[in-house]
């Protein structure tokens, strides 16, 4: 298989994790989001991640949590002509639909936000803004896990659990493939 059809997959795996049929969807787009939260952006660039053998294995190591595949969708934030930050997007089970979450990182390794893009159980397990922005302005050292560092939720305690999770492997991404990118 050529690079160009490996390539062609890609698109067409990450797409279909982009239209997933959802109750809850993001009203805005991940360009509108990226805005809302680093100054003065003047390109957002998506991009597709194929981590290998290798980066798979040590993510899932660092990110302390399973995970189902080594494709991702990311976004190079610029502001000014210059890279402010990294976006990477998560989908994840809760129970038996997926959430899709993308999460930011600045240049400082901070976790900037985590926001919810879709989400495929009922409305009553989704977290609540509150809830959501503990996972904002996160330092590196933060652990992101819940029942530790960040609460659990009542009622919705395996959707907490899921978007930490995502937020430890987005972590993970970035640190070992995206930073120096």
């Amino acid at each position: 298989m050529g690079m160009g059809m490996k390539q062609f997959f890609i698109i067409v795996l990450l797409s279909s994790f982009l239209t997933l049929s959802s109750h809850a969807k993001s009203k805005v787009s991940v360009k509108e989001v990226i805005e809302s939260s680093f100054d003065s952006v003047t390109k957002v660039e998506p991009k597709a991640l194929i981590l290998s053998a290798s980066q798979f294995k040590q993510i899932r190591s660092r990110a302390k949590t399973a995970m189902d595949t080594k494709v991702y969708r990311y976004y190079n934030i610029y502001a000014k002509g210059k890279k402010r930050g990294v976006a990477v997007l998560i989908t994840r089970k809760v129970r038996s639909k997926k959430a899709t979450v993308l999460y930011a990182f600045d240049n400082k390794d901070i976790l900037r936000f985590s926001e919810i893009m879709a989400f495929g159980e009922p409305p009553e397990f989704v977290p609540s803004n509150i809830w959501m922005s503990q996972l904002q302005e996160q330092k590196p050292t933060a652990k992101l896990t819940v029942g530790k560092d960040i609460p659990t939720i009542s009622g919705a305690t395996l959707s907490a659990r899921s978007i930490s999770e995502g937020a430890r492997v987005a972590r993970a991404i970035y640190e070992i493939v995206l930073k120096n990118k």
